[in-house]
């Protein structure tokens, strides 16, 4: 299996603290998704992010196709970083870093993103038609949203 990389930086014009009360509330995730993917959380036991949590999701792949999409925060840096882990969901594999550090005008976020695709060599396939540019529109979705809720610097 190939494992993918996607990271994307942004430049937020808020405090370390305001971004680690935004990020690490999976009931933010809603906010900052495209309305496309029909994103819901299905269970959530804890607004507080701890390592070991998880938290189940429905999100719409297709038109019409619902998958249930489970992740496990597999690491906590509390307010700095965090790690999301799918362990069931549309990925053959999915880890995503999430990583803040403070900067002259605001806060420093990266998201990196390590990912494969299930139904070898059909999936590779999908990868450059479908799954990297969907996954580029969410997380441009993601960085305008953010953009107009925080601002950037």
């Amino acid at each position: 299996m190939k494992i993918h990389v996607l990271e994307q930086t942004q430049r937020l014009a808020i405090s370390m603290e305001e971004a680690w009360a935004f990020f690490s509330s999976p009931r933010n995730l809603d906010d900052i998704t495209p309305p496309e993917l029909g994103f819901r959380i299905q269970s959530c036991r804890s607004d507080v992010m701890h390592e070991g949590q998880i938290i189940t999701y429905k999100v719409k792949v297709f038109p019409g196709v619902w998958v249930d999409w489970v992740t496990e925060i597999k690491a906590v840096d509390e307010g700095r970083s965090f790690i999301d882990e799918q362990r069931f969901g549309p990925y053959a594999f999915w880890h995503h870093r999430h990583h803040f550090t403070a900067g002259e005008g605001g806060v420093v976020m990266v998201d990196e993103i390590h990912y494969g695709l299930p139904f070898q060599p059909f999936g590779e396939l999908a990868h450059g038609l479908v799954v990297r540019p969907k996954l580029e529109r969410i997380f441009g979705f993601r960085r305008e949203i953010l953009a107009k809720r925080f601002g950037e610097w």
